[in-house]
């Protein structure tokens, strides 16, 4: 069973953060409040994460994972950023937005599109998230927990259990997120391209 986590959304108690870092650093996988919509995570360390969130989502190999950073400068460890894409990315985050952008040699190939060598990178504005990457001082591997059987991600962290309690290794429920997931804006061409539109707003790119 997930180890359940009710973390305050405005002041989030260190010793249950650590918990949850302790089981992301132990190989685990976790669903997680973002300021979009709830998620699943591991460390990109993780020996069978990226299966276990595929198998999950029923995505294949060319689904785009999301790096989910701290802060600028561990997001430009990963990804390839250019001065003017630097001042896009800088002027939304934090955010609801997920850039792709090329990959750096630190990513993974077993992460990165299997074809095009890009990532989705984004840093949330989300107090229980961001104290976790503080924590575990290194990106969630993310996708969306937006599971086959239904039309949008689950808004509570109790319905998340329910659904997931033997699939995952934790549980965070800090109170109710929304159910959209974040505006994706793929940067990798010459021109700005909106993938997705969801919680955060498109008009501004």
């Amino acid at each position: 069973m997930a180890r359940y986590l009710d973390i305050h959304p405005v002041d989030p108690q260190p010793r249950l953060i650590a918990q949850a870092a302790a089981i992301l650093r132990d190989g685990g996988l976790i669903a997680y409040p973002t300021d979009s919509c709830y998620a699943l995570g591991c460390l990109l360390d993780a020996p069978d994460g990226l299966e276990r969130i595929r198998r999950l989502r029923q995505v294949g190999k060319d689904h785009h994972f999301t790096l989910v950073c701290a802060d600028f400068s561990q997001l430009s460890q990963f990804v390839v950023v250019s001065n003017p894409v630097f001042r896009m990315v800088k002027n939304a985050t934090p955010g609801p937005y997920t850039f792709i952008l090329p990959a750096t040699r630190e990513v993974p190939r077993r992460m990165a599109h299997p074809k095009k060598h890009t990532v989705g990178v984004r840093i949330p504005d989300h107090r229980v998230t961001r104290a976790l990457l503080e924590e575990v001082g290194e990106p969630l591997v993310s996708s969306t927990l937006l599971l086959p059987d239904l039309e949008d991600p689950p808004t509570e962290g109790w319905i998340v259990n329910d659904l997931l309690g033997n699939q995952v290794d934790a549980v965070i429920d800090a109170g109710d997120v929304g159910t959209e997931p974040t505006t994706v804006v793929d940067l990798t061409g010459g021109d700005v391209v909106i993938a997705r539109e969801g919680a955060g707003d498109a008009s501004r790119f």
